[in-house]
């Protein structure tokens, strides 16, 4: 597991609360923040994935 990764599934995780947060609170603009940050960190996330697939790739020429 790399960085990108991590940092992904972190932000992803704290989009997912605020966006809930927003709602429960009836404030869309939270709501679309944490939407974006979800979104954000999933996009991190498939980075990380990404580089760990070219790494494996690597090792095994």
């Amino acid at each position: 597991m790399n960085k990108d990764q991590v940092k992904g599934a972190v932000k992803e995780a704290a989009g997912k609360v605020q966006q809930k947060a927003g709602k429960l609170l009836g404030s869309t603009e939270q709501e679309a923040k944490g939407l974006a940050k979800k979104l954000e960190g999933k996009v991190q996330k498939k980075v990380g994935d990404a580089k760990e697939a070219l790494k494996e790739a690597r090792s095994k020429l």
